[in-house]
């Protein structure tokens, strides 16, 4: 069996004591490639953050296999680009888990940014201020700094949104380096082509998991229709949820090719069957 990377168990993650992404139970393997969809509040960017421990869970956990280096790299949206930092600096955070803030900057410190810049295509931009970078060139600098980290883990909250097709190919083939590698990655995305063509990998989110295993079987139309439906009769306000596996006669257990073993015990998996 497949070494786990991070396993769920009966994660529930939410806000207020409102769930956002609840029940989910499986494992992420060692060196996988997984894309991770849904509708927009379907829990994806509340599970990156529950991986990463920016959010605590309610109910379940989330366990990250001991010594494992995790890089995150939120949505552009949540970074403040009026920030008075250069590429260098944007770039150089990533090494914080190593040199701490107050470690000293070294040569090789400054050669590894160089190194990881020219592999984003952004050799000599390193002086450049952030605030004059295209939507495109910031998230090349950010793969640049997630670069650095030199991470086991690496998950990455819509890193496609928002920027040109060139950028996309080539940050897609740095994430298909980084899986070359056996690194353990995890990528929010929208573009379900994008998804078909280059992930694996999928986990299918509406709140809950509806679908996760080998991309092409958690994609088919059933499994996307009952995501849907699912997310549009979710009420907004919903309040603590019992876990609705204590009402089904039968949890769904799913095996699949490459390891992973996941629980989604809910009535509502019996449109799945086979999808993980």
């Amino acid at each position: 069996m497949t070494e786990p990377c991070l396993t769920f168990d009966d994660l529930t993650l939410g806000y207020h004591r409102h769930p956002a992404i609840h029940h989910l139970s499986g494992s992420i393997a060692r060196g996988s490639l997984t894309a991770v969809v849904g509708s927009n509040g379907s829990g994806k960017s509340t599970l990156m953050k529950g991986i990463v421990g920016v959010l605590k869970p309610m109910s379940g956990s989330c366990t990250v296999e001991k010594g494992v280096r995790i890089a995150y790299l939120p949505q552009q949206s949540e970074l403040d680009r009026s920030f008075p930092a250069r590429v260098i600096d944007l770039v150089s955070l990533g090494l914080w888990p190593k040199r701490g803030l107050l470690g000293r900057f070294t040569s090789d410190d400054r050669d590894r940014v160089a190194r990881a810049l020219m592999s984003v295509g952004l050799g000599g931009f390193e002086k450049r201020p952030i605030d004059t970078l295209s939507g495109g060139q910031l998230q090349r600098a950010l793969f640049a700094r997630v670069l650095v980290q030199d991470a086991d883990l690496i998950l990455l909250d819509e890193p496609f949104n928002a920027i040109d097709a060139k950028t996309v190919g080539d940050l897609i083939e740095l994430i298909k380096r980084w899986h070359g590698e056996k690194r353990t990655i995890m990528v929010v995305v929208h573009d379900l082509h994008l998804v078909r063509e280059h992930f694996p990998e999928t986990l299918l989110l509406a709140r809950k998991p509806i679908a996760w295993g080998e991309s092409r079987e958690t994609l088919r139309p059933e499994n996307l229709l009952h995501a849907r439906q699912f997310h549009e009769a979710w009420e907004e306000g919903a309040p603590w949820c019992e876990d609705d596996a204590v009402h089904s006669p039968h949890g769904d257990h799913h095996d699949h090719a490459h390891g992973h073993h996941h629980h989604h015990g809910s009535p509502d998996h019996g449109s799945n069957k086979g999808a993980a």
